[in-house]
């Protein structure tokens, strides 16, 4: 089924930030299936615990215990400060189980509470509900009717939030930056007010940290930047290195799931808690998250000089999850058509972009991409652009 466009193009292999074609045309990539190759292609490390595991136990079944799971459950909630964890196939899912949990909490301990705050132009999957919960424009009318119970707050202001705040409101959910937004990032201050609001309110108060967790940021979750600490927290992408597995993490006092609530064929099955054990083994080895910020400070410094040539704003975003504005109307997609077709030329290189909006590249590189390839990369972004 045609659900997005794609170039004519087959990836055959991947190795680290590099991708070859079926034509073994190599492209450097800055996308990295959208922000999951945590690692990058192929990580040895990553392929080791795969290949370990599949020989051991595929898929026990979600009616049983298997090794893996409470392992990985034991680490997330050591390293997020929160006590229980539920494991999904997607952050989408992740999230529609956080959407669960806090509208069954608020029918326990709030008279039936359910409505959820949510933002313009946040984003938190496809299932019918997380597309209700999402402020994407379009969303609202795509697969109408929605599912009612979440009123829109603006981010960053925290008066549109406690407008909407009634008795019938159990919980506040966002981005700490929102990605598929354009990394449009949640101040520090306003996150800090938001958890005084809900402290003050007794709402729940939820991170989506689908793209932003697992080290994306620089930091291990994105909301550490406001030293603030949510109820409920959900992940995706990153935390597989490119298997599928998400995560729904809660304080103990919020999750109310009993036998029957919840569930899923393959959830928590070895092979992707294995495969998250040695994501999360890379991410918070000694010195990981430090050259993730420096590579992030280089990656910056180059797109804010590119910006300054193009008279665009500086770059957007914190860590490997960045953004350029770029001048012309639909600028950022002939960008990323030029990134592909430079590997047309003899011994050219390609550089895989993300056109997130018009206007607006954003790149969300491997956490291990290497210094000089992020110099090669901003060298091959130049050349996707106008002549000076």
């Amino acid at each position: 089924m045609q659900v997005t466009p794609r170039p004519p193009l087959v990836f055959a292999r991947g190795r680290g930030s590099w991708l070859w074609d079926s034509e073994e045309r190599p492209y450097l990539d800055l996308v990295q299936g959208w922000a999951v190759n945590t690692l990058g292609h192929c990580a040895p490390a990553l392929v080791e615990a795969i290949t370990a595991q599949a020989a051991r136990l595929l898929h026990p079944g979600a009616g049983v215990h298997n090794e893996r799971a409470p392992e990985l459950a034991q680490r997330l909630a050591g390293l997020s400060g929160l006590d229980r964890c539920f494991f999904t196939n997607s952050g989408a899912e992740a999230n529609e189980g956080a959407i669960k949990l806090a509208r069954k909490f608020g029918r326990l301990h709030r008279g039936g509470a359910h409505e959820i705050i949510t933002f313009e132009h946040g984003f938190h999957g496809r299932t019918l509900a997380t597309m209700s919960a999402s402020g994407k424009p379009g969303f609202d009318r795509l697969f109408a009717p929605q599912v009612p119970g979440f009123p829109k707050a603006r981010l960053n202001e925290l008066a549109s939030v406690e407008a909407l705040v009634s008795r019938d409101t159990v919980a506040v959910m966002l981005e700490p930056i929102q990605g598929e937004a354009g990394v449009i990032e949640a101040e520090p201050a306003f996150l800090r007010s938001l958890r005084a609001l809900c402290d003050a309110h007794g709402l729940l108060l939820v991170f989506d940290e689908v793209q932003t967790g697992v080290g994306r940021t620089g930091r291990l979750w994105g909301h550490e930047e406001a030293g603030v600490r949510p109820d409920i927290m959900t992940l995706g992408k990153g935390l597989g290195g490119g298997v599928p597995i998400g995560a729904l993490l809660a304080r103990e006092a919020v999750c109310c799931f009993e036998p029957g609530d919840q569930g899923g064929t393959y959830n928590g099955n070895p092979l992707v808690c294995a495969a998250a054990l040695a994501v999360l083994d890379a991410v918070t080895a000694p010195g990981f998250l430090p050259a993730v910020q420096a590579r992030g400070r280089e990656l910056r410094a180059g797109l804010d000089r590119i910006a300054a040539r193009t008279g665009g704003a500086p770059a957007r975003g914190r860590g490997l999850l960045l953004a350029l504005d770029l001048p012309g109307a639909d600028a950022a997609r002939q960008a990323a058509e030029q990134g592909l077709a430079l590997a047309a030329a003899p011994g050219g290189r390609g550089l895989l972009l993300n056109a997130v909006r018009p206007q607006r590249l954003r790149l969300m590189p491997a956490l291990d991409i290497a210094g000089d390839e992020v110099a090669l990369a901003l060298e091959l972004l130049e050349r996707c652009l106008p002549a000076r």
